[in-house]
C-alpha cells in the first residue's frame, strides 16, 4: 500500500466547515503520484502512460480543515494493459471516503494501450490488497 499524507487547505474548506466534496478526487489523485512515476519517471506529459478511464467515490464521513488527511492506495487488480486501484482516506484515524480509479497503460502518440512493463508489474505486485484488507 502506498501512503500519501495530506495537509488540507482553507481554500479546500466549504460553506458548512468540511473539505468540500470537489476535493476529494484531488487528493486521491494526489495519493497516486508513486504511480504515475513508475510509468512516466521523467513526468514529461508527452510521454505520460496513466490514462484513468473510470472512478467511484464514495463518502463515508466528514473531513475538516486543521487535521491531515492520510490517503491509502492499493493495486487491486491488475490486467494485461489495466490496472485498478483502491483508496482509502482518514482523518484522525476515521474513514472518510473509499474510491475505486481504473488506469490503462496508454500509448499517447499511437492511440492505444500497451502492456504493462514486467518490472512495473513486479513494483505493483508489491502494493496488491490483500485479502484480509477488506
Amino acid at each position: 500500500m502506498y501512503k500519501t499524507i495530506i495537509t488540507p487547505r482553507v481554500s479546500e474548506t466549504d460553506a458548512v466547515g468540511h473539505i468540500n466534496n470537489t476535493t476529494l478526487p484531488v487528493w486521491f489523485e494526489a495519493g497516486r503520484n508513486p504511480l504515475f512515476e513508475l510509468f512516466t519517471p521523467d513526468h514529461d506529459f508527452a510521454k505520460w502512460k496513466m490514462v484513468i478511464v473510470k472512478t467511484t467515490l464514495e463518502f463515508t464521513g466528514q473531513a475538516f480543515f486543521g487535521k491531515d488527511a492520510e490517503v491509502h492506495t492499493w493495486v487491486e487488480r491488475m490486467g494485461n494493459s489495466s490496472l485498478e486501484l483502491y483508496e482509502e482516506l482518514y482523518q484522525e484515524g476515521r474513514l472518510c471516503a473509499k474510491n475505486r480509479a481504473i488506469y490503462v497503460n496508454f500509448n499517447l502518440s499511437q492511440q492505444q494501450s500497451e502492456p504493462i512493463p514486467e518490472k512495473i508489474r513486479a513494483e505493483l505486485n508489491k502494493h496488491m490488497r490483500e485479502a484480509n484488507e477488506y
